[in-house]
């Protein structure tokens, strides 16, 4: 069974845009199986950068954890968010080119070399 907390963040993004401020979930994983990072953000206006915030597990997977989709509701409340963007798909590598590695591929997550971050499907070789 699904956690309270998961299922009321994923009915808030199946409500589509209600105005802002708008809050963002995206899932980063070292595949495209299990994601070991949740980055959030929240955007106030149209054209403002939005704040950030990021949890990580160390083991399971990121989107069904039901602490972390608490966390992300309290953090979307306290900032009086009325949209979710949110899908379930895993965007890449859930390490920061320049700030956990150095050069164009993570040495951690090869998995992700030479694929589409949004399909997860191979585009070229490594």
């Amino acid at each position: 069974m699904m956690d309270r907390s998961i299922k009321r963040l994923s009915k808030k993004a199946r409500r589509g845009m209600r105005g802002y401020p708008v809050g963002t979930v995206a899932f980063y994983g070292p595949d495209d199986k299990r994601a070991t990072k949740v980055a959030v953000g929240v955007k106030f206006a149209a054209n403002t950068e939005p704040e950030m915030r990021s949890w990580f597990v160390e083991a399971g997977d990121a989107r069904g954890d039901p602490a972390i989709a608490a966390e992300v509701l309290a953090y979307f409340e306290a900032n009086g968010v009325l949209s979710v963007a949110m899908v379930d798909r895993i965007f890449g590598c859930p390490h920061q080119e320049g700030i956990d590695y150095e050069g164009e591929y993570c040495p951690d997550c090869t998995f992700w070399i030479g694929r589409d971050r949004y399909t997860g499907k191979q585009v070229r070789s490594g």
